[in-house]
């Protein structure tokens, strides 16, 4: 069976018909980067190709899926990442008080094969601290396959402050790469996130620049620090976010491929990128946290198909709070379906091929790359941000995401539409913080501060340097509110 192959005059012809008195142009949209998705892609529109796979084979998987773990018990920990490898896990991203000392995560880390299970840390300001310890409970092995995370310009700009002083914080972490790459040599050594940027409500565009800034970064703040130029490049991870929209998402993760190939060339050392993606916090509803299960196979598919190296989902309860058991299970489960069932990873760049996605991905490499010149133009990522030059931007493209939801434009299926009138909670865990984080984290004047939580520093004592923080939004909670 055949089906006509319509010309593009023909579509057109079609097309204004069906639009009755309405323009051909009001199919014209715009996007917080002012960007334009055209209604049809065709070979006629001039697409240029793009083919960016992943160039990591994760022990036979597609992709590395990683579970995340936080908690302060460590029996409890070490309990939910056991159970997590042993059902499907091939990695554990560890944040919580758990990371306190070398003795309390080595308990977490009882029956854990360093050298087969790749251990991630999400540690904020104490990253430093919290590789120490992780190197420490390695014991030196050499084929630990370590993931230290360092990341102290996300946590300053999230905090818009930090506990010593950006400078100084990054110099501590270019120090420590130095010091832990000589021991780990499988070891990854910074993240470079641009998530901070989406979480704050930015546009694609931006995060892609301050994923690509903070690569930047890191890389020459290794390099001063000792480092090669092509051990500070193995060393960096690329942090995206993945959310519902999932043909943006999974492009942005194509377009960072592009955008890192032309950074690690002009460094002098090509290095295909390493991509972890996370689910967005920002897309979650809390009142009906259900349909957030939904927004995250959408955000799965997306890592997937887009390439990522690794994809870590988060519970569907993140939005009330710490994720339980059950929530885990779900996130753990939804990437196996992709994985295993789906077999979205049989394929090397799935999306190569389709007019719009290659169009849409080479539109993004193209306006990340732009603001990412803009930044770098500024004197760099952390000057930039001291400089107010990045807020005000994020704010910008975050107002248009939330004009585009007050006026109807855009939706939030089980908040601004489809509304369940009596939603079913969830059960999520209720932990307190452990003595040693207690007092880590507590500010000279004896308050607490939650370790990871958006405070500015120019009103909260302990804090140096303070710039207006990029703090992160959940675009449900304000119709949350409204509704209650």
């Amino acid at each position: 069976m055949t089906f006509p192959n319509p010309t593009p005059l023909e579509w057109r012809e079609s097309a204004e018909k069906a639009l009755k008195d309405r323009p051909l142009e009001s199919l014209l949209h715009l996007d917080a980067d002012q960007l334009v998705t055209r209604p049809l892609y065709a070979d006629a529109t001039g697409v240029q190709a793009v083919f960016a796979p992943r160039p990591s084979d994760a022990e036979g998987r597609a992709w590395d899926l990683r579970t995340s773990v936080e908690g302060d018990d460590a029996e409890a920990v070490n309990a939910a990442i056991l159970t997590d490898l042993q059902e499907g896990a091939a990695s554990v991203l560890i944040s919580g008080g758990v990371l306190a000392d070398a003795a309390t995560l080595g308990r977490a880390l009882e029956g854990v094969a360093l050298e087969l299970a790749p251990v991630a840390l999400d540690a904020g300001f104490a990253g430093v601290e919290a590789a120490e310890t992780l190197a420490v409970v390695a014991k030196g092995s050499p084929r630990a396959m370590l993931r230290f995370h360092l990341d102290p310009i996300s946590a300053f700009a999230e905090a818009g402050g930090s506990p010593r002083g950006i400078d100084d914080d990054l110099g501590a972490a270019a120090e420590a790469a130095v010091r832990h790459s000589g021991v780990y040599p499988d070891a990854s050594l910074f993240l470079a996130s641009g998530r901070v940027a989406h979480e704050a409500g930015g546009s694609a565009a931006q995060e892609l620049a301050f994923a690509a800034c903070g690569g930047v970064a890191y890389v020459k703040a290794a390099v001063a620090a000792g480092l090669s130029v092509e051990a500070a490049l193995k060393g960096v991870v690329i942090g995206l976010s993945v959310d519902q929209e999932y043909f943006d998402a999974l492009a942005k993760v194509r377009a960072m491929r592009l955008i890192w190939a032309n950074l690690s060339r002009a460094f002098g050392a090509e290095t295909p990128a390493v991509i972890e993606a996370r689910s967005s916090r920002r897309m979650l509803s809390a009142r009906d946290p259900w349909p957030n299960l939904l927004r995250l196979t959408a955000a799965g598919f997306a890592g997937a198909v887009g390439g990522a190296d690794v994809v870590v989902l988060d519970g569907f309860t993140r939005a009330s709070g710490r994720p339980d058991a059950f929530a885990r299970r779900q996130a753990r489960n939804t990437q196996l379906v992709l994985m295993e069932e789906a077999n979205l990873g049989r394929v090397d760049d799935p999306a190569a091929g389709s007019w719009y996605l290659d169009a849409r991905t080479h539109d993004l490499a193209l306006a990340g790359w732009t603001e990412f010149q803009a930044v770098e133009a500024e004197g760099g990522l952390v000057e930039a941000l001291k400089g107010g030059v990045i807020q005000p931007r994020i704010a910008r493209a975050r107002q248009v995401r939330e004009a585009a939801l007050a006026n109807g434009a855009a939706q939030i299926i089980g908040v601004t539409k489809y509304v369940d009138p009596e939603p079913r909670q969830a059960p999520v865990e209720t932990a307190r913080p452990s003595r040693a984080i207690e007092e880590r984290t507590r500010s000279p004047e004896g308050h607490l501060e939650p370790l990871g939580s958006g405070f500015s520093a120019a009103r909260s004592p302990g804090r140096t340097g303070g710039v207006e923080p990029l703090a992160p939004i959940r675009f449900a909670a304000a119709f949350e509110e409204a509704g209650q």
